[in-house]
């Protein structure tokens, strides 16, 4: 049995905990905050709760699985985890809208066909039938294996080129387009491609510059569903901290970690902000890599050849304004989950989130909000109200000041008009607003993509310090929940096998 110290109890830091716990390892997590979930994070006030992180879980084998390999309870017996159906309605800025059933590719073929015109299904299905292609070939070195030594492999973007027909339409091989170059080509309609594009902004992804593969991310969503914990995603939280909790994992909160203790070149444990040292035989930071680098005093935890942390806010960098609303009156029986109400100005839009040149941003009035209404009690007080959560994404430095109160009203203000497309009479029902700008550092990681010669990988898990290994949304295999959750099963899987270990099977 050895000793383990995890510093931060978010999702993938949890998620290593329980399963190394399992394993027989004695397990201490430090959080220097005062509670568990890292970004799932809930706001609550006077009856109302909202999710302010993630609002919906997709890949839910990922904590099935957890939950089945670290005791006898499945997850569906700790949540009630329910699909969300239709698993999106999107508006846009013509005025046509479509809802896009749940995990059913002839489903949105026909939705899109319906309410965008004829082919618009079928374009899109090729689409993410090519998509498919992408994900196969791709899933394990980018979810469930380690990142490979020779990672330099997964720079060449596996989305097939479309083939075209004719003397010089043969052997096209992978394309190395951008999401934004591969939706212009394939999906021609700016509705389909604003489909497209905002699966990527909402991962804090520039289709100008993300790779082709992140058509993997609507691809995701269609096949494997768009799930809903009843309690929001939080509960998703509280019931892997119960489980780690079950498993004897011991959690300090407010126990701030200043550095990574070392020994014989090793690392040891870690030292605390009261001074104390823990001391351990293995390490598991659940922090992003350059405070990993602090924390290692200047000593790099990875090596040349590795892939290297990012150089601070950029494409794959970006924050989340959100506006809860308490709404007066019932939720309609057929409102929707979940609805986009898509930007007026694409190019706008992308120029306020990640510039229109090097470090130049420019505001952007009709960002694309996200509007999040659950049907669920747990979020409102009695069944005369509603509680809605908007999100926009958005840069974390400038063109906004996100401590300039009377700016971040006027977002908001905005937001909330952008979202009575999606909930009429809207501003006439909100008896309060609580706006949450981003915090300083709240940054959004995207999961890795291949493609684009590894810009867009991340650290790998195991670190150039013996015993030392990255985990959570910025280390392998990237951020959001499943993959988040994934990162810990790879992390466990190392140190209970040893770093030779190339995954599961």
């Amino acid at each position: 049995m050895a000793r383990i110290a995890v510093i931060g109890a978010g999702m993938g830091a949890m998620a290593a905990a329980a399963r190394l716990a399992v394993a027989g390892h004695r397990v201490a997590v430090f959080e220097r905050g005062a509670t568990h979930g890292g970004a799932v994070r809930r706001w609550e006030r006077d009856g109302f709760a909202f999710d302010t992180g993630p609002g919906l879980l997709h890949l839910p084998a990922v904590y099935r699985d957890l939950f089945l390999k670290t005791g006898r309870e499945p997850l569906e017996s700790c949540i009630e985890l329910s699909q969300v159906d239709p698993a999106s309605r999107h508006v846009f800025p013509d005025g046509t809208a479509v809802s896009l059933p749940n995990a059913s590719r002839a489903g949105v073929l026909t939705a899109l066909d319906e309410a965008l015109g004829a082919g618009s299904g079928e374009r899109w299905s090729a689409l993410v039938g090519r998509a498919r292609e992408a994900w196969d070939a791709t899933r394990r070195p980018l979810l469930e294996e380690p990142l490979w030594e020779d990672w330099r492999v997964l720079g060449r973007d596996p989305y097939p080129a479309v083939r075209r027909r004719g003397l010089f339409g043969r052997g096209k091989g992978p394309t190395t387009a951008t999401l934004a170059e591969v939706a212009r080509r394939e999906l021609a309609d700016p509705r389909l491609i604003a489909l497209l594009e905002s699966h990527a902004l909402a991962y804090g992804f520039d289709p100008r510059s993300a790779p082709a593969s992140a058509v993997v991310l609507p691809y995701l969503e269609q096949t494997f569903g768009s799930w809903y914990p009843r309690g929001g995603m939080r509960a998703l939280a509280d019931a892997l901290y119960e489980r780690c909790l079950a498993r004897k994992v011991e959690f300090s909160f407010g126990a701030a970690v200043t550095g990574i203790a070392e020994k014989d070149g090793r690392a040891s444990g870690v030292e605390l902000a009261d001074g104390r040292v823990s001391e351990a035989e293995f390490v598991v930071a659940g922090v992003d890599p350059v405070q990993l680098v602090a924390l290692c005093r200047g000593r790099e935890p990875w090596g040349a050849d590795d892939v290297r942390p990012g150089p601070g806010p950029d494409d794959r960098a970006t924050a989340r304004l959100t506006v809860c609303l308490a709404l007066r009156g019932a939720r309609p029986e057929d409102a929707v989950h979940r609805t986009v109400v898509h930007a007026a100005d694409r190019t706008a839009e992308l120029a306020g989130v990640f510039g229109d040149g090097p470090g130049l941003r420019t505001p952007c009035d009709r960002p694309t909000v996200t509007v999040l209404r659950p049907d669920d009690p747990a979020s409102r007080p009695d069944d005369a109200h509603e509680a809605v959560t908007l999100t926009a994404t958005v840069a974390p430095h400038g063109p906004v000041d996100w401590h300039d109160g009377e700016a971040v009203a006027a977002d908001a203000e905005r937001m909330t008009e952008i979202a009575e497309a999606a909930v009429p009479g809207l501003r006439e029902r909100v008896l309060w607003r609580e706006v949450l700008p981003p915090a300083d550092g709240a940054l959004v990681p995207g999961p890795a993509l291949a493609g684009r010669e590894g810009r867009f990988l991340r650290p790998g898990n195991r670190t150039r310090i013996p015993g030392l290994y990255a985990v959570g949304g910025w280390s392998h295999p990237g951020g959001g929940p499943a993959h988040a959750g994934m990162s810990g099963a790879i992390v466990a899987g190392l140190i209970v096998n040893g770093d030779d270990w190339h995954g599961s099977t």
